[in-house]
Formats: structure tokens, sequence, C-alpha cells
């Protein structure tokens, strides 16, 4: 069965990501990012690398979160309380009986 612990769930020393990676890849992601929203040509495709977004920004990200074990975020942002009026159910009407009438 596949796992996937929650962020909220404790984690020990060794557990926890290296430190100096850990800051590497966030200053990739966010260089990465800047690049595209500035710099116009960050955002081309290129026949030797394909869209560039995507190993500028995507790929780095997915880098850091692996290197945090894929921790999925907690269920507070996963899930978003849904505001539904409460009011009657609809119900099945009772008509009278079904098939043919017997008229004598």
């Amino acid at each position: 069965m596949f796992f996937l612990p929650h962020a909220s769930s404790a984690t020990s020393s060794s557990e926890r990501p290296d430190a100096a990676l850990d800051r590497l890849l966030r200053r990739v992601v966010l260089t990465g990012l800047a690049l595209v929203l500035l710099v116009p040509l960050a955002r081309a495709n290129t026949d030797a690398l394909g869209w560039l977004p995507l190993w500028l920004v995507g790929m780095p990200a997915v880098a850091w979160w692996a290197l945090h074990r894929f921790r999925m975020p907690g269920r507070a942002v996963l899930v978003r309380k849904v505001v539904r009026r409460r009011g009657p159910q609809a119900r099945r009407l009772r008509l009278g009986p079904v098939g043919p009438s017997r008229a004598a």
C-alpha cells in the first residue's frame, strides 16, 4: 500500500532534509520563477530543451518537493469547506399503482 505522510506528522532529525540542499533548491526555484516572470525569452520554447518554464521552475520545484519526501500539504489546505444551503431534500412523489388500471 502506498503511504503519504502529512506535513503535520512528527519528523525525527534523521528524516529532515539537508539544510544546504534545501536552501540551494529554494534559491534555484525562486531564481527560475523570477526569470520566467521578468525575462520574456525565458518563457520560450526551444528545440533543444523544450518549454523553458518547465526546466526553470517546474523541475526544480519537483526536486525541492522530493527532497521533503513528497509530503502532502495538511488537510486544512486540501479540504475547503463547502458552503451549502440546508433546505428540505427533494422527495419522490407517490403516484397511484403502476401498470394498467382496472376500469370495469
